[in-house]
């Protein structure tokens, strides 16, 4: 493995928010100013692939919810962050596009789903398009459906992983 994952810092700002305008369309990605916050309310949440030099090749965050699905003001809204909440969300899960298919994407989830697990979570939540409902399947994520989710304006599933008792 060419990289590494860590927890994000403030000093990655520019550079997670370049990952997620490559990664994502304008309409869904998040901007600096959304990325500041998450960094400042949820760095323990916020975890980012870097290679050796230092680049970063991926990332994937999200706030702790006591919900069991992501509603769209979660993703403006950092305050809405609970550190003691049941459910780490995944707001993005991003590899550039040169490093897909080599592992990236699977690490940064493995190391989010153990990070939940180890901080007492009963489980972990996201929204996906159709097509990526087998990959996160893969991982024991069950989908639950539509979303209520229009973020970006896309259509929406509703994943959940849900830790054993």
């Amino acid at each position: 493995m060419d990289y590494h994952i860590r927890t994000v810092t403030m000093k990655d700002l520019q550079a997670v928010t370049a990952v997620e305008a490559e990664c994502f369309p304008a309409a869904e990605a998040a901007g600096a100013e959304a990325f500041q916050a998450r960094i400042a309310a949820f760095p323990e949440c916020f975890f980012v692939a870097e290679e050796e030099n230092g680049r970063l090749i991926g990332m994937i965050n999200g706030a702790v919810t006591d919900r069991k699905t992501i509603c769209d003001e979660m993703f403006e809204d950092a305050g809405l962050h609970r550190p003691d909440g049941a459910y780490q969300s995944i707001f993005g899960l991003d590899v550039i596009p040169e490093r897909r298919r080599q592992g990236v994407a699977a690490a940064l989830m493995e190391h989010m789903i153990q990070s939940a697990r180890e901080a007492g979570r009963k489980g972990v939540i996201l929204t996906c398009k159709d097509r990526l409902i087998p990959y996160y399947e893969k991982f024991g994520y069950r989908s639950m459906g539509l979303s209520d989710s229009v973020h970006g304006g896309a259509v929406w599933y509703d994943m959940i992983l849900e830790f054993p008792a």
